[in-house]
C-alpha cells in the first residue's frame, strides 16, 4: 500500500501538468485574441489564476521533497521541483511575448479603423485610455513575474548550498570511517602479538617447572640414593 506522502507527491505531480497545460492553452488563446482589450485583460486574469495555482503545487512538491527521509528520494524529487520551476518560467516568458504580440495586433487593428474613418475621436480617446490601462496591467504582471523569478533563483540558491552541506558531510562520514578503520585493524595486530606473548609466556613457565622439576628430583636421588 502506497505511503500518504507518496500519494501527495502523486496528486501534486498530476496537478502540476495539468496547470501547466491549462497555462499553455490559455496562452495559445492570447495570441490569437483578435481584440477587444476587455477580453484579453479577461484572458490574463485567468493566466494569473492559473500561475498562482500552479506556483502553489510546486510549493507543495517541494516541501514533500524536503521531507523525505531517504536522500536520494529528496534529490530526485527536488529535481523535478527545479524542472517544473524552468517550464514555469517558460511559461511566462511565452505569456509576456503573447501579450505583446496580442496588443500589436489589436494596435494594428485600431489604425486600421481609423484610417476607414470608422471610429470618431471619443472612441479613439476611450481606445487609448483602454490600451493604457491593459498597459498598466501587463506592467504589473511582469513586476509580478520579475519577482517571482528572483524568489525562485533565491530558492534555487539554497538548494545548491543544502546540497553542498550535504555532500560535505557525507565527506565528513567517510573519513570518519576511514579512521575507525585503521584504528580496528591497530587493534587486531595488538591482540595477535598479544596472544603471541601470552603463548610464548605458557612454553617459558612450563619449560622452567619441568627444570625445577628435574632439580628437585635430581637433589632427592642425591640424598635418598647415593649410592646410586
Amino acid at each position: 500500500m502506497a505511503a500518504p506522502q507518496d500519494v501527495h507527491v502523486r496528486i501534486c505531480n498530476q496537478e502540476i501538468v495539468k496547470f501547466d497545460l491549462e497555462v499553455k492553452a490559455l496562452i495559445q488563446d492570447i495570441r490569437d485574441c483578435p481584440g477587444p482589450l476587455s477580453k484579453l485583460t479577461e484572458l490574463n486574469t485567468k493566466v494569473k489564476e492559473k500561475f498562482q495555482q500552479l506556483r502553489h503545487r510546486i510549493q507543495e512538491l517541494e516541501q514533500s521533497a524536503r521531507e523525505q527521509d531517504k536522500e536520494s528520494e529528496k534529490q530526485l524529487l527536488l529535481q523535478e521541483v527545479e524542472n517544473h520551476k524552468k517550464q514555469m518560467l517558460s511559461n511566462q516568458t511565452s505569456w509576456r511575448k503573447a501579450n505583446l504580440t496580442c496588443k500589436i495586433a489589436i494596435d494594428n487593428l485600431e489604425k486600421a479603423e481609423l484610417l476607414q474613418g470608422g471610429d470618431s475621436l471619443r472612441q479613439r480617446k476611450t481606445t487609448k485610455e483602454s490600451l493604457a490601462q491593459t498597459s498598466s496591467t501587463i506592467t504589473e504582471s511582469l513586476m509580478g513575474i520579475s519577482r517571482m523569478m528572483s524568489q525562485q533563483v533565491q530558492q534555487s540558491e539554497e538548494n545548491i548550498q543544502t546540497l553542498a552541506s550535504s555532500s560535505r558531510t557525507l565527506l565528513d562520514a567517510n573519513e570518519e570511517f576511514k579512521s575507525m578503520s585503521g584504528t580496528i585493524q591497530l587493534g587486531r595486530k595488538l591482540i595477535t602479538k598479544y596472544n603471541r606473548r601470552e603463548l610464548t609466556d605458557k612454553l617459558l613457565i612450563f619449560l622452567a617447572l619441568a627444570l625445577f622439576l628435574a632439580t628437585v628430583l635430581y637433589i632427592l636421588k642425591k640424598r635418598l640414593f647415593p649410592f646410586l
